[in-house]
């Protein structure tokens, strides 16, 4: 079944009815597409039995105006175009809808917060790919319906009602939401009863990945020791074996909540927990004091204890990497990019949250004191490392992922560590969005929409 990407166009109806379709007589004869008999024409959900009419010497695609409004297709779309003989079916798409936490209509130029330009830089790039998406809310959410109110754009945002979506991104950051029984019943339907795909289904919590990825031998490598914090005893024991161990929120995100335990000279043991303006520093003469407090924070959030490890670092400022990991045209893992992220001040976590900064891999790595053999395979390892694991969360986790965001470290002998996996990467963590140029990871996902949905 052959793909071709074709433009758009509208029509007033009149003469000709307005559930009849315009195409070049060109494609009509190389895909023996019959004009004296009625199709199917689909589009995500949408589906209408439509006449094709032959048109001499063009190439493009018309449809009514009427036609265009039950689809919430604007008037400047280029899409991708395939015919299914066997069914007489004439598909329109990919049609791609991202799910998102929250809108603002009433800021008509910015109505997604801190992602409206990565929405639009997705508009922009579905136009020179061919595709068309639209975003929505889970409050746009409706029970038993074939379709959704959702943003589209097209010379200014506007809400509009669209079919139920070939392939959808999950891009909500509130667990709260994602668990929402509306969402959770809207996710099932758009698999099983329009055939579409849900990627990036749900959140990941730190312990479950390294509990999944023990189970995967060839991983065992990339694993600090890592447990959840369930009391007293296994505080003890990582304390007892490592000089440093960290405490991580199980759902927390941008280095936040995250506490630096070391053992000092004195038998002391000292605490340094992340802020917005810093490490807060605290002493406990013993650990049972120490755990003392740290149980009231238990009671609201569940920690994983991790062994510490001794980083790379540029005059002292930790040094980690962010690799997404994405999903590409034929379905498999690829690197879409790494680079290297350097702890600000006096910060001990790198998150651009907490006042890190970006770097390119070598440049960073060249500015360490590791052996110089390390240094000149650290891209190439710290790839190999990231894809490992993304294939084996894949394999470990029953749920469907697109694109993974995975902190990796590296010691000062050169061996990589993971740090953690992120199910909802940013989309500002890689490269700095530029108004002129689509980003790599932007065409990534929609060349996976593609493939999923057989465009």
């Amino acid at each position: 079944m052959s793909t071709k990407k074709i433009s758009v166009q509208l029509f007033k109806p009149g003469i000709v009815q307005a559930n009849a379709i315009m195409l070049g007589e060109r494609l009509i004869k190389k895909w023996k597409i019959p004009t004296d008999r009625p199709l199917q024409l689909v589009f995500g959900s949408f589906k209408q039995e439509i006449t094709i009419i032959s048109v001499p010497k063009h190439s493009g695609l018309r449809i009514s105006t009427v036609l265009s409004r039950q689809m919430g297709l604007s008037s400047r779309a280029v899409l991708r175009i395939k015919y299914h003989a066997a069914s007489r079916r004439l598909s329109l798409g990919p049609l791609i809808g991202v799910m998102i936490s929250r809108d603002h209509p009433n800021k008509p130029d910015n109505p997604f917060g801190s992602i409206s330009l990565f929405c639009h830089e997705l508009v922009d790039a579905c136009q020179k790919q061919g595709a068309y998406v639209y975003f929505f809310t889970p409050q746009h959410i409706t029970a038993n319906s074939n379709s959704i109110q959702g943003w589209t754009y097209d010379e200014g945002w506007r809400l509009t009602q669209m079919p139920i979506a070939d392939v959808v991104n999950n891009r909500l950051t509130s667990r709260k939401l994602e668990n929402n029984p509306s969402v959770q019943h809207f996710m099932k339907e758009v698999k099983s009863l329009y055939g579409g795909h849900f990627f990036n289904e749900r959140f990941l919590d730190k312990t479950e990945v390294f509990e999944e990825l023990r189970k995967e031998s060839q991983l065992h490598r990339f694993l600090p020791e890592s447990h959840l914090l369930n009391g007293y005893n296994i505080l003890k024991k990582m304390c007892n074996h490592y000089p440093v161990v960290f405490l991580k929120p199980v759902r927390g995100s941008l280095g936040k909540g995250i506490i630096r335990i070391s053992k000092q000279p004195d038998g002391t043991f000292q605490t340094l927990t992340t802020t917005m303006s810093g490490p807060q520093k605290k002493i406990y003469s013993t650990l049972p004091k120490l755990f003392d407090n740290i149980s009231g924070k238990m009671k609201s959030t569940r920690y994983q204890i991790q062994q510490g490890l001794s980083l790379i670092n540029h005059k002292n400022h930790p040094v980690d990497f962010r690799a997404l990991v994405q999903k590409n045209n034929t379905g498999q893992w690829s690197v879409t990019s790494i680079v290297a992220r350097i702890a600000g001040g006096n910060h001990f976590v790198s998150n651009l949250a907490r006042g890190g900064s970006l770097s390119p891999v070598n440049e960073a790595v060249m500015k360490t004191s590791m052996p110089i053999v390390s240094k000149k395979a650290a891209n190439v390892n710290l790839r190999l490392a990231a894809l490992q694991i993304a294939k084996g969360l894949d394999n470990a986790i029953p749920a469907h992922f697109g694109e993974l965001g995975i902190d990796l470290a590296m010691d000062k002998s050169g061996r990589i560590w993971l740090l953690e996996v992120n199910s909802k990467p940013s989309k500002n963590d890689n490269t700095a969005l530029n108004e002129n140029k689509i980003r790599p990871s932007v065409k990534q996902l929609i060349h996976y929409c593609c493939y999923l949905s057989g465009f």
